[in-house]
């Protein structure tokens, strides 16, 4: 989002960015106008009974105040962000839709989104996965019915069609179309590339030497105990390699063993590092792996939660990199995975391959473009 803010507001548009105030300073930073958005806690407690939904419905509120205020010409709101997207909705605004992943919709005969399975190659794939379509639909069907319910509270029509949180008048797949599935896409949807933004950090400087540069980028999220830290700091030690690791801001306890080969650092700038690098060991978040293909590095995806699974298989799917089960992520397994991916070319060489197409297609431009002819304005 502030990718894509930033680039709007460098054409000369007025931009408003609603988010956490912990994103205030880089928000103004970037040219744009912050704006504080409704932090509540949205899991039931006994303390704080408060459902996702209801959350949905009292931001919403919230967030139409802010819209009715700024007036704009088109909201642009993260797919799982659902209460601006209604809010502009309820205003009378046009709403599109920024997907900073892979499209989650699901693909006639392919596995469920986030599952880690790869693309069914044979037909009996296919069939086996359609076999799981009725329990999917069941699922989509309740989401349509707690939105439309939320939608009924707020005064809004109910929608008919699943997926209700995407826009069908414009919706920005913010990743590499090198990564998506082929598939037969609504008139509304494009895939832009990804938008790449990072808070400033200086530079840190690698381990000595002329060996291939290992960057171990974990989940800022995800992995508490820091157990794929440990485990890359352990399996690399004794491989001709230099390792560059992060913890970021979270301190191990207690503190892992640093190899000779290795240094770690509080926090690392992806953009600068992560061109000098051969391998990317991440959890597989989005960010991070689009970050390390823009840079023409292969990756080694050990994923955690959510859509992590999904990435990795498209990374497997897409050539640039390998995967390993979380539950295998002991030291020598990721001895060998590393090793492997280092010792196979074709991986960096369609890596390269992306590092190119994000250098000659910027994600950010081409959905500013989109977002432009949508709102319907010129840049001053």
């Amino acid at each position: 989002m502030i990718a894509l803010g930033r680039e709007l507001a460098g054409r000369g548009h007025e931009v408003t960015l609603q988010t956490w105030t912990r994103w205030r300073d880089d928000v103004e930073a970037q040219g744009m106008t912050f704006a504080a958005a409704p932090e509540y806690h949205v899991f039931p407690t006994r303390e704080r009974p408060l459902t996702p939904y209801l959350a949905v419905e009292r931001a919403t509120r919230d967030s139409a105040g802010l819209v009715r205020d700024v007036a704009p010409d088109a909201v642009v709101a993260d797919i799982l962000t659902l209460a601006p997207a209604l809010a502009g909705e309820l205003e009378g605004v046009p709403v599109a839709t920024l997907i900073p992943h892979v499209d989650p919709r699901p693909l006639p005969g392919g596995a469920p989104y986030s599952c880690g399975a790869r693309l069914p190659r044979t037909a009996a794939g296919r069939a086996l996965w359609r076999g799981a379509d009725p329990l999917l639909r069941r699922g989509l069907e309740l989401g349509r019915r707690e939105l439309n319910e939320t939608r009924r509270r707020l005064g809004l029509a109910a929608l008919e069609r699943v997926h209700g949180a995407i826009s069908e008048a414009l919706c920005l797949v913010g990743t590499f179309p090198q990564l998506e599935y082929p598939r037969a896409r609504p008139p509304g949807t494009h895939v832009v590339g990804p938008l790449l933004w990072e808070p400033p950090a200086g530079g840190v400087l690698p381990p000595e030497g002329s060996e291939p540069l290992v960057l171990v980028a974990p989940s800022t999220s995800q992995d508490a105990e820091h157990e794929l830290l440990r485990a890359a700091l352990a399996g690399l030690a004794q491989m001709p390699v230099r390792v560059l690791a992060t913890q970021n801001r979270r301190r191990p306890q207690p503190p892992p063993e640093v190899p000779n080969n290795a240094r770690l650092v509080e926090w690392v700038s992806y953009a600068r590092t992560m061109p000098a690098c051969e391998l990317v060991i991440c959890h597989g978040g989005h960010g991070t792996v689009a970050r390390a293909l823009a840079s023409g590095c292969a990756i080694l995806a050990v994923p955690a939660a959510g859509d992590m699974n999904e990435n990795a298989a498209r990374v497997d799917w897409a050539g640039v990199g390998v995967r390993l089960p979380r539950r295998m992520a002991g030291p020598r397994s990721l001895r060998l995975a590393a090793g492997r991916a280092l010792a196979l070319p074709a991986l960096r060489a369609r890596a390269r391959e992306l590092q190119e197409w994000a250098a000659a297609n910027d994600g950010a431009a081409r959905a500013a473009d989109l977002v432009e002819c949508f709102g319907g304005r010129r840049s001053r």
